[in-house]
């Protein structure tokens, strides 16, 4: 997430959002190594889409500036992390004999971010306050109060994110997979509303609208798009032909035939 925030800083939500969308197809990748869930063609097709939106962004990125450039990068990566956060989360939760509630998930992670940025805070931000808080406060004619309800506003909107971001890996047909799907639509509508609430009234280009942006996030969307309806098609099938394996056996259990190796009928013999 830090560099995801760092990233969002340099190179303006409107790139941070298209890049971020890839999440998705971060966690379908992740999850083929990690979960061993396989990926038919139109998927792998679909993660080549969205590479190729990626490409356009950096590109464009490069064009606005190297700051821009860099904070791109750094959402890249960071967004490669987040993707694997969610296959593992989904790990804990759902493999295994031992698995983990939601509550339990929200809360260790929690507690785990927040000991690494106490550390953070302390020997770093307290020492550097004037530069890094104090100062640009005063330029903004932003006060304390103001900031602690900002702070506190953010910490609301993470904790009901958190909740439902783990109950979806949780309960929500696709797991990762779906999670990551939810980011196509944030991707969209950060991009609209920031085109329309910040550009040309704070920052700079890369807060508006430019039509190789509105090319990427098409790219990017439709990728994302594209892998969520092929990984629809792929789970019916695998039910439909569960559901027809089932069936066969059935029938042949009712004509007097046992399935050899059957753990029920293991001990029993052939009969006919």
């Amino acid at each position: 997430q830090t560099l995801n925030y760092t990233g969002s800083i340099l190179a303006g939500p409107t790139i941070f959002a298209i890049i971020y969308s890839s999440v998705t197809i971060w966690t379908a990748v992740l999850s083929r190594i990690f979960l061993s869930r396989s990926m038919v063609l139109t998927q792998w097709s679909a993660v080549a889409i969205v590479f190729g939106g990626l490409v356009l962004t950096s590109f464009n990125s490069a064009m606005v500036g190297a700051e821009v450039f860099k904070g791109s990068l750094y959402v890249i990566i960071g967004s490669i992390f987040h993707a694997l956060m969610y296959v593992l989360s989904e790990a804990l939760m759902t493999v295994g004999e031992e698995r983990l509630t939601v509550p339990a998930t929200c809360a260790i992670q929690g507690l785990t971010a927040c000991t690494f940025l106490l550390f953070w805070q302390f020997f770093y931000t307290i020492p550097h306050w004037e530069d890094s808080i104090g100062f640009p406060m005063r330029e903004a004619e932003t006060t304390y109060m103001h900031a602690f309800k900002i702070l506190v506003s953010l910490s609301l909107s993470n904790v009901i994110h958190a909740y439902t971001f783990f109950h979806t890996l949780k309960h929500f047909p696709g797991g990762a997979t779906s999670a990551g799907v939810m980011k196509g639509l944030q991707a969209v509508l950060v991009f609209v509303f920031t085109s329309l609430v910040f550009c040309g009234k704070t920052g700079g280009l890369e807060m508006c609208f430019t039509p190789l942006k509105f090319v990427s996030l098409v790219v990017v969307v439709s990728g994302v798009g594209i892998f969520g309806k092929a990984s629809d098609w792929a789970s019916s099938t695998s039910t439909l032909s569960t559901s027809l394996a089932s069936s066969t056996l059935s029938m042949f259990n009712k004509g007097g035939y046992t399935r050899v190796g059957s753990s029920e009928f293991s001990s029993s013999p052939l009969t006919l």
